[in-house]
């Protein structure tokens, strides 16, 4: 069997096991391991099982996983969030369609605090979803709203997306999440002034507003945000400037988020151990998926099979748009199956090196294979961002009316992702500037 071969047929079997089933974590190492007995031997398998968990696990620089999780998960539970949308309605009541835009903001600003866009998603599907439902307006696009702001997350940091391809590429983590700010800021632009269009085209998806608020008010309403920007300045602030690692700015940003929740009282013991429970299993989660991802980028590199598909790929002559072209269709797919950090963990160790042997920059080509992820994972058929959002709904969404409801949201996402595909100082120009590496 020759080294390509092995690799697709390794490849093949990763794929079959997750659609069986099998949790993606446990399916990638054990098509690993298994790879890296036949091509390696026994005592390099071994060998590798020995030293790679721990060296791994023990890493000081992955701290940042569990930090920006306990952060996002303590500002959710403090409701610290959910002043963040009040403020936003309070400014966006007035106008149509005002619901739609209070979520995107909102969702981007929590987005700078969590990382992780299921949650994101779930959290403004409880907060945002009812008020929608309450004054009229279409449940299908305000589900389908709710679950494409989601995905700011990913883009904004602290992004969990991109602290998984930094892990499984060496890329310098900081540079990724700073190369994440404009992106993510672009893609919110690009929500807030769609919608509005939007809304007058399809008068019925948005009623008039029927709820308005004084100059006052609105300014009262920004007492729930500092806490937030707070987090956010301390944590964006700190890795940018060169303070501090983004392993540093996570812990930092975490015992911010305490502090707050302690000084304005809305984090009682039993919660606060909720969210450390939450911590654990997540990041115990994500953990086994990175570890699967790494034995099994071990394998493709001990059978040859990296070596030989960029050999490919140069004897092929592809170009780099044809290269992201079928990059994109390829993740449009998956995305149908598996969550976005599964994909990254299945995908980066083989398609990071053949987009090194392209000439491509990493860190844009971070930006777009998490872009790209993430437009997946909210496409129709199986879209499993959608899914996250039906089950939050507690029976008031049908998934027709998501898949209905997403489909604005797609044509604004993959608008944006031509623009960085075809302007990429977007995604490089902010990491060159920044103190910190």
């Amino acid at each position: 069997m020759t080294a390509l071969t092995s690799g697709l047929v390794g490849i093949a079997c990763l794929l079959l096991l997750t659609a069986v089933g099998v949790p993606v974590g446990i399916a990638i190492a054990a098509v690993g391991i298994v790879g890296m007995a036949v091509t390696g031997g026994l005592d390099f398998m071994l060998a590798t099982l020995t030293t790679l968990p721990y060296q791994t696990t023990s890493h000081y620089n992955f701290v940042v996983i569990p930090m920006f999780v306990l952060m996002g998960s303590i500002a959710s539970s403090a409701g610290i969030v959910s002043e963040v949308y009040a403020a936003a309605y309070r400014w966006t009541a007035g106008i149509r369609g005002g619901l739609f835009t209070a979520t995107t903001l909102a969702s981007a600003g929590f987005a700078a605090v969590s990382g992780s866009t299921v949650v994101n998603a779930a959290v403004f599907t409880r907060i945002a979803l009812p008020e929608m439902i309450k004054f009229g307006y279409d449940r299908g696009v305000g589900g389908g709203c709710i679950a494409a702001a989601g995905t700011f997350a990913a883009l904004i940091p602290p992004s969990l997306s991109f602290v998984i391809y930094g892990i499984l590429t060496g890329e310098s983590i900081g540079r990724l999440l700073m190369a994440g700010v404009l992106p993510g800021l672009l893609t919110v632009a690009g929500y807030l002034l769609v919608i509005p269009v939007m809304v007058r085209l399809r008068p019925h998806w948005a009623p008039p507003p029927v709820e308005r608020f004084s100059f006052g008010e609105k300014l009262a309403s920004l007492r729930g945000v500092w806490p937030m920007m707070l987090l956010i300045t301390l944590v964006l602030g700190g890795i940018y400037g060169g303070f501090m690692p983004p392993s540093a700015a996570g812990a930092v940003g975490a015992a911010g988020a305490l502090v707050i929740a302690f000084a304005k009282r809305k984090l009682p013991f039993g919660t606060l151990t909720t969210s450390l429970r939450e911590t654990a299993l997540l990041t115990g989660s994500l953990f086994i998926i990175i570890i699967g991802g790494l034995i099994f980028t071990r394998f493709l590199t001990i059978s040859g099979f990296i070596a030989a598909a960029n050999a490919f790929v140069v004897a092929a002559d592809f170009t780099p748009l044809q290269f992201m072209i079928a990059l994109t269709v390829f993740y449009f797919i998956l995305g149908m199956f598996i969550d976005p950090i599964s994909m990254l963990a299945m995908t980066i160790p083989f398609i990071y090196p053949i987009a090194m042997t392209l000439g491509l920059d990493a860190i844009w080509l971070g930006v777009i294979t998490v872009k790209m992820i993430e437009i997946a994972v909210i496409t129709p058929p199986v879209g499993i961002n959608l899914f996250a959002v039906v089950a939050a709904s507690d029976g008031k969404l049908k998934t027709s009316e998501v898949f209905r409801g997403i489909l604005p949201f797609v044509v604004i996402e993959l608008f944006i992702l031509v623009l960085l595909i075809a302007f990429p100082d977007v995604s490089t120009w902010l990491p060159t500037t920044m103190t910190g590496r």
